[in-house]
């Protein structure tokens, strides 16, 4: 199986194809549904598909935002300009966006979003009939629904399935709350995610006093949904048939890219191998920024086990401290792009492709005149660390 991992900038790319992503989908500047992310011009793109190329790696670009006429206009020029730079495939939704796809770029493979709500075999072959190569599964499917679709559905027909990141309160994510609420539309990428705020309850009739949406302990985050893990079932989801398993996130930092997928990397290549999963990598993602976990719709409708209605918040094990940019093995001193202040004397967690287990003391730290300094505070600022653990460019240190 294929893992699918996110990238909202250039360097959450490199960092999802160094922990061992198989696939990366990202957004082009116009027409994503992420639009809050950096996402990637034309040149940016080419940059981007000849460095997964490099390493035997594919480009997805989600073009996926509900279209209107106005949007037709230019969308040929962009989808061709996609195709220039190399993607492998583009990520759809709308049904004008097909078409004028199969117009402008007929030789671009076409994956269906999970904004479509493909929820059985006959959507399925009514979309691959239309050209779609791959389509995303709503994340409303349960294991054993995936499984008897894929029996239906010809070999040629990919099926591709979210494992992990954040839910949406609205069916495959189609939602209008943000457009009444905030007035930004998250059909077309600009949503406000009022799902995630509190609220209260008035009585139009009475001085406007709020209640309390309570009921026992919960509180009043009323939709508010629990993010999506699944790294315990590989196999399970293996024997689905899927192709491919996605990671969601593209607003997310290279803490979290590098933390998930370096896990479920490590978690898929042991279900690969027969091999039980080790229990240090699932507690891994206890160390990415998440909401309380639960396993979606895998198993069934979780009902109120799916929301979290105490707090509307991220909670996170761990925090990135710095970027590895060298290593000097004679001196034992790792060169570093500082992210969060740290501290001489502080151990620190190294995250490392297929590797997360190992900590380091560090042991001095020196600015970039070779002045030992108590600590790295500033943002991005370059620093040498004594590490006797050989570490390379591109790990992380982690605070634990």
């Amino acid at each position: 199986m294929e893992l699918l991992a996110p990238a909202g900038n250039r360097e959450r790319l490199e960092t999802a194809l160094r922990f061992g992503a198989d696939a990366i989908y990202l957004g082009a500047t116009q027409m994503s549904l992420r639009n809050f992310a950096d996402n990637f011009s034309l040149p940016q793109l080419y940059e981007a598909c000849t460095l997964a190329h490099t390493l035997y790696k594919r480009i997805f670009v989600a073009v996926n935002a509900f279209a209107r006429d106005s949007d037709l206009a230019a969308l040929g020029d962009l989808l061709r300009g996609i195709a220039d730079a190399g993607a492998d495939a583009l990520i759809v939704t709308d049904p004008g966006v097909i078409r004028t796809a199969q117009k402008a770029v007929p030789d671009l493979p076409l994956h269906l979003s999970t904004q479509a709500n493909t929820l059985n075999a006959e959507a399925a072959l009514f979309w691959h009939e239309l050209g779609v190569k791959r389509i995303v599964l709503a994340r409303e499917l349960s294991l054993a629904e995936i499984g008897e679709m894929r029996k239906k559905l010809p070999p040629t027909l990919e099926l591709e399935m979210f494992v992990h990141g954040a839910m949406c309160v609205s069916y495959s994510g189609r939602c209008l709350l943000s457009n009444y609420i905030a007035g930004r539309d998250a059909n077309r990428g600009e949503c406000a995610q009022p799902c995630r705020w509190a609220y209260e309850l008035r009585e139009r009739k009475t001085d406007g006093a709020p209640f309390s949406i309570e009921q026992d302990e919960r509180g009043s985050y009323v939709l508010n949904a629990r993010d999506l893990n699944l790294i315990r079932h590989i196999g399970e989801i293996a024997q689905t048939g899927v192709d491919s398993l996605k990671i969601e996130g593209r607003m997310k930092s290279i803490g979290y890219v590098a933390t998930v997928v370096n896990a479920y990397r490590m978690a898929l290549d042991a279900s690969e191998r027969g091999a039980p999963l080790d229990e240090r990598v699932a507690a891994e993602l206890e160390r990415a920024s998440h909401r309380p976990y639960f396993t979606g719709f895998a198993f069934g409708d979780p009902g109120l086990m799916g929301q979290e209605t105490r707090a509307g918040g991220y909670v996170a094990d761990a925090a990135i401290c710095a970027v590895v940019l060298s290593y000097d093995a004679e001196k034992k001193l790792a060169y570093l792009e500082q992210r969060n202040r740290f501290f001489d004397g502080e151990t620190l967690s190294i995250l490392s492709p297929r590797d997360a287990f190992r900590s380091v003391q560090v042991s001095g730290i020196f600015d970039a005149e070779g002045s030992a300094i108590p600590a790295a505070p500033h943002p991005k600022q370059r620093v040498a660390i004594g590490c006797a653990e050989p570490v390379k460019p591109g790990d992380i240190l982690r605070r634990v």
